[in-house]
């Protein structure tokens, strides 16, 4: 082989990688355009068999060197790139792409937020008048702790705290996914589990109450539960996105419907996990702590709620461009 005959052949494509491998390091990958991405793919292939050619020929040490950084820098940018662009879209999502999804789709968690309060007021209601009821809705147990006993029962997460709360994680994890996942049938299933848990609140709500207990009671729900119900509403919400795909896609097919409403779906259920995460981090750790003050939770419960209305009412700004992470 001609050695100078094939670097000066071989030549500008090196240039024109080092020239595209500046810009994406300087702007990132996105800075390019859709044909020079493919170029440059087409350039990395085409400079690491020059690289394979050069040792196999024993060109120098020095060429050598230049066209190993060459095939380094644009391996670091292709694949390494992708990932940290994945990061980086994930990022973007959080700060803008889940509120904005809250946002476009507050209708569906309104009405599985108004599904289950009506509900718990209804149970509230039978509960306070009918003591029979009350043993058909709440556990047998709990009715014997608050009425004869005098006392809540969550004393019990005392001494067993990442037990519990890894336990409370995985059961409000599962009522989610329950929730969201019950769309398919129509969205049947998550109105059932939005009225379920509305009767189990208002219940309960009535049981502590009668017992003057429902200061305190409250005052454990409200650190947790400031995360933790607005979790399953939404979850409610996106459960009914789905429901509206398969009986109401619109000016889409339905298969185009439920592709498009199941992508708002998956976003509400990305933002939904870190909630129950960290409510159930609070639910095992800080809720039921006795050492901590009871207007204290009150303030933290309160605190949480504001700053999560805050987060999900965020706008993105008209000069930001917008990234919404969709898969």
């Amino acid at each position: 082989m001609n050695i100078k005959r094939w670097i000066a052949r071989r030549e500008p494509n090196w240039k024109r990688l080092n020239t595209l491998l500046q810009q994406v390091e300087k702007k990132g990958l996105k800075s390019l355009p859709a044909s020079e991405i493919r170029e440059l793919a087409s350039l990395y292939r085409s400079v690491s068999a020059d690289l394979a050619r050069a040792r196999t020929n024993e060109v120098g040490n020095i060429l050598l060197q230049d066209l190993q950084r060459l095939t380094s820098r644009g391996y670091t940018q292709i694949y390494q790139g992708s990932r940290r662009q994945d990061w980086e879209a994930m990022v973007e999502f959080c700060r803008w792409g889940f509120p904005a999804t809250v946002q476009e789709t507050f209708g569906y968690t309104a009405t599985a937020t108004g599904i289950f309060l009506v509900m718990a007021l209804i149970a509230w209601w039978f509960a306070w008048q009918d003591p029979a009821f009350l043993s058909l809705v709440v556990p047998g147990h709990l009715i014997k702790t608050v009425r004869d006993d005098g006392k809540l029962w969550m004393g019990s997460i005392v001494g067993v705290e990442p037990l519990a709360s890894s336990g409370i994680m995985t059961n409000n994890l599962s009522v989610c996914f329950a929730a969201v996942g019950g769309g398919i049938v129509g969205g049947l299933y998550t109105v059932y589990i939005m009225a379920f848990n509305g009767v189990i609140i208002g219940a309960i709500a009535s049981l502590v109450a009668q017992h003057n207990l429902a200061y305190p009671f409250w005052a454990f729900v409200f650190p947790h539960g400031s995360l933790e119900l607005p979790a399953i509403f939404l979850a409610g919400g996106a459960g009914l996105i789905i429901a509206r795909a398969i009986f109401f896609p619109g000016k889409y097919r339905r298969a185009d419907a439920m592709k498009f409403y199941g992508t708002q779906a998956a976003q509400l259920l990305f933002g939904i996990v870190p909630m129950l995460v960290i409510a159930g981090t609070i639910e095992g750790f800080f809720s039921p702590n006795p050492a901590i003050p009871d207007p204290l939770k009150y303030l933290a419960g309160i605190g949480l709620f504001a700053l999560l209305v805050m987060y999900c009412s965020k706008r993105r700004s008209a000069e930001v461009p917008s990234h919404i992470m969709s898969r």
